[in-house]
This record gives C-alpha cells, structure tokens and sequence, in this order.
C-alpha cells in the first residue's frame, strides 16, 4: 500500500506525508509544473502541464489498495475502478455508494457552469476540515493495513 496525491490544488499534503511516514508507507507526489512541491518523506513526480495529465499518469500508477488523496471525483471513479482507496481532502471517502451522486452532481454544475450560470464555489478551509480529513486518512489506512494482513492470513492458511 502507498500513499499517492494529487497534488495540484491539494490543501491536505503535508498531512497526507506526515501519516504516511507515522506508518511507513511510501508517498507519492503528484503534480503539474504549474504546482510544483519538494517535501521531505515523499517522491515528487511532476508532469507537464495539460488537460489532465496528473489525473493519467496517477490512474496509470495506481494499484489495488492504494490510497489516493484526490478532489477530482472523475479521478477518484477511475481509481475505485482500479482498486484503490480515494479519499476527499476535506475527509470523505469515495466508495462505489457515493461516487455516482458525486459524479451526477458534477455534472449537473458543469451543465449549469456551460449555460452561463454560477455556482458556488467552496468556502474558506477550516481547521475542522483538516482534522476530519486526518481521522478519516489514519482510519482509511489502518482499515487498509488491517485488510491486507487478514488476507495475507487467509492465502496461508
């Protein structure tokens, strides 16, 4: 299991690092060059700028039990698809009961957004918002590592 995020936008990166090393996992950094980032604990990857190059080059890399960090549904679809385990950086974690309301709502504000309306954009980042992404990281991993000993367990059994 690693820890990859997408990093372009990400407010939750240095707490995604901080975890990853509290259990030794390896962090991957994804980015664009417009949004570059050196942090100790991770490998940086960065990638050309372009409609979406990180989000490929993530799903390209990304393995079944990974934990992706992302707030792209479309890329968080596409990583469920592949096994891993996305996570919002505001805590929420994707699963295959949420993520087609999700995806159904982005679309709906693309359509509004394409019509010429507004739509409301998010609010001011709260301390809350980093805690419960924290909680929500630590438990996601836990759950992912207890999951991958059980079945380790039952493949030598």
């Amino acid at each position: 299991m690693r820890i990859l995020i997408d990093a372009d936008g990400c407010p939750v990166v240095d707490y995604a690092i901080a975890l990853a090393q509290e259990f030794q996992l390896e962090c991957i950094i994804l980015c664009d060059t417009a949004h570059y980032f050196n942090r100790e604990g991770a490998r940086t990857i960065v990638l050309s700028q372009g409609a979406d190059s990180v989000d490929f080059a993530l799903v390209n890399m990304v393995r079944a039990n990974d934990i992706v960090v992302t707030q792209d549904y479309g890329l968080a679809a596409m990583c469920l698809a592949r096994g891993s385990k996305p996570i919002h950086q505001n805590g929420m974690v994707y699963h295959a009961g949420n993520i087609d309301g999700l995806l159904a709502s982005r679309h709906a504000a693309q359509k509004v957004r394409r019509g010429g309306g507004r739509t409301k954009g998010p609010s001011r980042r709260t301390k809350e918002q980093d805690m419960q992404f924290i909680s929500q990281l630590r438990n996601l991993i836990v759950d992912t590592l207890a999951e991958e000993h059980n079945n380790k367990m039952d493949i030598t059994d």
